[in-house]
């Protein structure tokens, strides 16, 4: 195996012998061999448009597929060796139609072994360093690029789920994908490939977004409980709001208590969402602490979407998982019926007693934010607020990330820190204060509403009448997964400037390649709060 995606690969530099994240070998070698099916799914996807065919099966398979090689999401050996089998026998079906597709790459003419033996074995000539001896440049935009795609497959499976679809952007996962296996694209081409990957991942984030709005409303501020109740008790982690609604609709009259984890706490500001009186608080913090979290749980935990970690013996028996998310031995459910979940909730004791916490506001994405637009340009041009800090991203365990809870601290008191993702666990629940009654932290959202984050900038510039980077706003970005790769590519294509990223670069950005990134948009590693607020403040 070889594995270098997420931040906290090993030694900085990758994952060859177990996953930091818990994945084994195996594991990352299937993964690797179903991104190889998939690129040559993609080939033929990509010849089937130029005769004006598409097929919703291949779009649907492909971005779920390749959102279950992102990091924390699928373990599952069982998954992959059925997705494989699955991607050539899509692509054949398109061969069916199109014709043989001449001098493609051997992605396209991929056959599975029949046994995982021979598919690991398979698996030594599709991974991260199949071409050893490719430009490092060329494979660090390439690689760039995959796991940018990789997000948009993700946030397009999301937005799918919703209703939400757009033919361009599965035509360019597969154009992405089919492009990574060409050999004779130079670094200029690679480069425009990877800045039109944060185009498409803008738009299928404005698909999730009119999904996630046009099924719930809009988020708007609202309060909620850190505490629990007494009675039984569901906790539903991840990013999915389609399942959350479906827990919440089949627990109704049932007596049980539902709480999120994790980036579900924006769901509390959703009204088609906050409606049900037994969607209660939210338990617990980021990710990476569910092991300790989940285990001191009385009730039943369903994991959505990604985020998953090993599960602990304590609790591994009244954990499930549903939509891409896999572990081996974990009950994954399909089609939405949770039955299993509430049973064990019911047998579980749930809480023996109320626990009034503190309260955390939630809600404040950009209708939220741009309805009180005027307040907040008034606090501006009266010198009441001086700088905005979006400070956002992916949490993780690595060392460092303490870096954001004293950034956030020492933020002067004439600023408004905006925050989204997991990463605001660092500091979620302090009392910043208001200016002019404007709270100083804003909580606008998941990972998956960073398009609200966009717009609330693009509004602010237009307000003032200046470009974004003119704005009095500094992005102070933590990254650990692919989404947030995606997210980046998506800033660099808007031609957003001087953010300021940690806890550390990305290994598979190369030094050539990061010097373009600095050149051409002047991204900054994160030094110490005290410097980069100097720097940035004066």
């Amino acid at each position: 195996m070889f594995c270098y995606q997420c931040e906290q690969t090993a030694k900085g530099q990758g994952c060859d012998k177990i996953g930091v994240c818990g994945k084994q070998p195996e594991v990352s070698d299937l993964q690797d061999l179903l991104v190889h099916a998939l690129q040559g799914l993609s080939i033929y996807a990509v010849e089937a448009a130029k005769k004006g065919i598409t097929d919703e099966e291949v779009n649907a398979f492909t971005c779920s597929a390749l959102f279950s090689t992102l990091t924390n999401v699928n373990f599952d050996q069982k998954y992959f060796l059925e997705a494989i089998p699955r991607a050539v026998k899509l692509r054949e079906k398109l061969k069916g139609k199109t014709g043989e597709v001449a001098g493609a790459p051997p992605a396209a003419r991929f056959q599975p072994a029949g046994d995982i033996n021979g598919l690991l074995l398979q698996a030594a000539d599709s991974g991260l360093k199949a071409a050893p001896g490719e430009n490092v440049d060329i494979r660090s935009l390439k690689h760039t690029l995959l796991f940018g795609l990789k997000g948009v497959a993700a946030y397009t499976d999301h937005a799918k789920l919703l209703g939400q679809e757009d033919n361009r952007v599965y035509a360019f996962i597969h154009e992405g994908l089919a492009s990574i296996t060409q050999d004779d694209l130079g670094a200029n081409e690679l480069v425009g490939l990877v800045l039109k990957c944060g185009e498409i991942n803008l738009r299928a984030m404005e698909l999730l977004d009119a999904g996630n709005t046009g099924a719930y409303g809009h988020p708007v501020p609202t309060p909620v409980p850190l505490g629990h109740k007494k009675g039984k008790a569901i906790l539903v982690s991840g990013h999915d709001l389609v399942d959350l609604e479906a827990i919440l609709k089949q627990t109704e009259g049932k007596d049980i208590y539902v709480y999120t984890h994790g980036e579900m706490l924006p769901t509390h500001g959703y009204p088609g969402l906050k409606k049900f009186p037994h969607f209660f608080g939210h338990y617990g913090t980021a990710w990476q602490n569910q092991q300790k979290e989940f285990a001191s749980f009385p009730g039943a935990i369903l994991m959505t979407t990604n985020c998953i970690q090993k599960p602990g013996p304590v609790y591994s028996d009244n954990l499930f998982t549903s939509g891409c998310v896999g572990w081996p031995g974990v009950v994954h459910l399909e089609n939405r019926d949770f039955a299993p979940v509430i049973e064990k909730a019911l047998a579980l004791p749930g809480f023996s007693e109320d626990s009034n916490g503190k309260t955390v506001l939630a809600g404040f994405a950009r209708n939220a934010v741009l309805g009180v637009a005027d307040k907040v340009i008034e606090a501006v041009k009266g010198k009441k607020i001086r700088h905005f800090f979006l400070v956002a991203g992916c949490d993780g365990a690595k060392p460092g990330r303490n870096y954001y809870t004293e950034f956030v601290e020492k933020v002067p008191e004439d600023c408004v820190v905006l925050t989204l993702a997991c990463g605001k666990f660092r500091f979620f629940d302090k009392d910043l204060g208001t200016i002019e009654g404007i709270p100083r932290l804003l909580d606008i959202g998941q990972c998956n509403d960073a398009y609200s984050a966009i717009q609330i900038a693009v509004a602010l510039a237009k307000a003032f009448d200046v470009g974004v980077n003119e704005l009095p706003l500094s992005m102070i970005l933590s990254w650990y997964e692919q989404k947030a790769v995606a997210i980046l590519l998506t800033l660099f294509h808007l031609g957003i400037k001087n953010i300021r990223l940690g806890p550390s670069l990305p290994a598979f950005v190369s030094p050539g390649v990061l010097d373009v990134l600095v050149k051409n948009f002047e991204i900054k590693p994160i030094t110490t709060p005290d410097e980069d607020l100097k720097a940035i403040l004066g």
